[in-house]
């Protein structure tokens, strides 16, 4: 009886133990990756969840959306380190031109908690970073990548704000306000500024 009673507790916390594990290995999940440019050799470090920000167009369809995705890189050019946010710009509509994404963003305004950063675009591919291939998935095969080079001290500014905005530049303006809390999002922008910066 006492064997019994002895090997179901270690059942017990064996199992305990085990699910423990698997909870902690969800709980760290990273927030922050890191890679080594194949080809150009610098070191690449970015948030692993980039902020979503929208804006609806309802004059061209009734679900009709617009998308930006922002996320910060640091590239680290044998210890040259340089700054950039990286856009992700896509729609729910069917383009046939990329170009037509990119329309108003060689110039943008971030609004972080009202204040406004104007960034000018540092270009449309990773060779602008100096890296050989993307840094971030695009969300759709149609986004079209755009990359702005940026100080500490903004890419701090944005990490906490409350309220971010980008409104881009051009012909017709356009706003893009960010979508709900996005707390992985932020968590992982915050494990960003603690891993670049400390």
């Amino acid at each position: 009886m006492r064997i019994e009673i002895s090997h179901r507790r270690a059942i017990s916390l064996f199992v305990s133990i085990f699910t423990m594990l698997i909870l902690l290995g969800c709980a760290s999940s990273p927030t922050v990756s890191e890679k080594l440019d194949p080809n150009t050799g610098v070191t690449v470090t970015y948030s692993a969840t980039p902020l979503v920000l929208y804006r609806d167009n309802p004059s061209q369809a009734a679900y009709a959306r617009s998308y930006v995705h922002l996320g910060p890189i640091q590239v680290n050019r044998i210890g040259s380190y340089r700054y950039y946010l990286w856009l992700g710009i896509w729609n729910t509509m069917q383009v046939a031109d990329i170009s037509e994404h990119r329309d108003g963003f060689e110039s943008i305004i971030i609004f972080a908690d009202g204040e406004p950063l104007t960034l000018e675009l540092a270009g449309w591919t990773p060779a602008s970073i100096g890296a050989s291939e993307p840094t971030y998935l695009k969300p759709v095969a149609a986004t079209a990548d755009a990359y702005y080079e940026v100080t500490a001290d903004q890419i701090r500014l944005i990490a906490d704000a409350r309220d971010i905005r980008v409104q881009a530049t051009g012909t017709s303006p356009r706003e893009f306000l960010l979508w709900d809390e996005q707390i992985s999002a932020r968590n992982s922008l915050t494990e960003f500024l603690n891993r670049a910066f400390y």
